[in-house]
């Protein structure tokens, strides 16, 4: 029977109860399973240059959303910024139908103390399946772990945002088809309609942005090259950086996981982080946490990664 360790058990034989938490719950995932086989109706819808465009630039703009606030904002704190543009890429990122920013966030603070531990929730370890997206689809990390982000957790409207998770994407898929109803009437020369903008611009945008966001755990653990000795198995990777706009420098993550920028060195291609850049020099949002010089150059002296520093103060 595998071996596996729990917070509150140890480690030993898995329980009846404890693989029914593993397994993937139909009842709660559907949604999940319905948005790829949705997809499948590009072969009836057909495609058009505006819906094409349009999913392209949900994919930018959600990956962004994922990658600057859920990820190094509300789980690593890496910058600051006023409550109500918190709370509009909350919104953004809540578009990107990866649950809520308390959920996201929480989980992958969790990630960071066990990573590539028995405890870890999606270490490729753990094979490819429950690290790429068996471990969300159980019953056992469906729900948000407050103890671990009861810093964001204060804010009602994360909370309202947490608690009902499929609002935003409902109104961005019913957005969509509005707007390419409208299109298809008013401006028939574009050759779209409501169910197609609806196809592309959010379901076959979505699921590519799901699984590209997802690859982090699944490809980034095993697939790349390691500069620091973390104690953990990330790696960089330059197509996983790109896809992601920069999450794919993921062993300098691990080396310090508070930095703004991920790609520590210029030539290592961080599109978040310059998006980043320009905001601040808007004024919108201040204080980006850079890499120390002696992390930065840890590799040359031979420092080691402690798991220390890998948990957020």
């Amino acid at each position: 029977m595998k071996q596996y360790k729990h917070r509150d058990h140890g480690i030993g034989e898995l329980s009846d109860a404890d693989h029914q938490s593993l397994s993937v719950d139909w009842v709660r995932v559907w949604p999940f399973v319905a948005i790829h086989l949705l997809c499948l109706a590009t072969l009836w819808v057909g495609w058009s240059a505006t819906a094409l465009v349009t999913a392209l630039i949900l994919y930018l703009v959600r990956m962004f959303a994922i990658t600057a606030f859920y990820h190094r904002y509300f789980s690593h704190k890496s910058f600051k910024t006023s409550r109500p543009l918190q709370f509009a890429f909350a919104i953004l990122g809540a578009s990107a139908t990866q649950r809520g920013p308390l959920w996201w966030a929480s989980h992958h603070r969790f990630h960071h103390r066990t990573s590539d531990t028995e405890e870890d929730p999606h270490s490729p370890r753990h094979g490819f399946w429950q690290s790429h997206c068996g471990w969300f689809l159980g019953q056992r990390y469906f729900e948000t772990n407050f103890d671990l982000i009861r810093d964001f957790a204060k804010y009602p409207e994360l909370q309202w945002l947490d608690r009902y998770d499929w609002f935003v994407p409902v109104i961005l898929g019913v957005t969509l088809w509005i707007a390419g109803d409208m299109l298809s009437l008013f401006l028939p020369q574009l050759e779209t309609s409501g169910l197609q903008m609806f196809i592309w611009g959010y379901c076959v945008s979505t699921v590519i942005l799901i699984h590209a966001t997802l690859a982090i755990n699944s490809f980034a653990h095993r697939f790349g090259s390691r500069r620091y000795q973390t104690p953990d198995d990330s790696r960089n990777n330059l197509l996983l950086a790109l896809i992601t706009l920069g999450e794919g420098w993921h062993n300098n993550h691990h080396h310090f996981s508070g930095s703004a920028r991920q790609g520590f060195f210029w030539w290592e291609i961080d599109i978040s982080f310059y998006l980043l850049k320009i905001m601040q020099w808007c004024g919108l949002i201040w204080d980006l946490r850079a890499v120390p010089e002696r992390k930065k150059w840890a590799h040359r002296t031979g420092t080691k990664s402690t798991v220390v520093e890998e948990v957020l103060s």
